[in-house]
């Protein structure tokens, strides 16, 4: 009965670090709120209501999709170097988009 106990105890630790992450995350409120809230002020009748289903459905699939992703490519993640290759690219990608701005500037 005590490994029942301890299960329970960490599920509900688990369950309240899932709710912190979620609900304490200011990242939450400024996704939800902010951008997908005035993006959402150009429609009205039906079409804000498919974009507010479109917007939901498309957070369901990126989430699972991260979930599912992350454990297909743990066994290509155990390596450092994967991790490396991951690093370089992340560095081009932010590289890309800073020079994008940059010359943005002078247009």
């Amino acid at each position: 009965m005590q490994a029942a106990e301890g299960d329970a105890a960490n599920l509900g630790a688990a369950m309240a670090a899932c709710l912190a992450f979620t609900f304490l995350n200011p990242h939450v409120y400024l996704d939800t709120v902010v951008l997908l809230g005035s993006l959402s002020a150009q429609f009205s009748g039906y079409a804000r209501l498919g974009y507010g289903i479109g917007a939901a459905l498309a957070s369901f699939i990126w989430f699972f999709g991260l979930g599912y992703g992350a454990r297909l490519l743990q066994p290509i993640f155990a390596r450092p170097a994967a991790w490396r290759v991951l690093d370089v690219i992340i560095g081009i990608v932010m590289a890309t988009l800073a020079i994008s701005l940059v010359f943005s500037l002078f247009r």
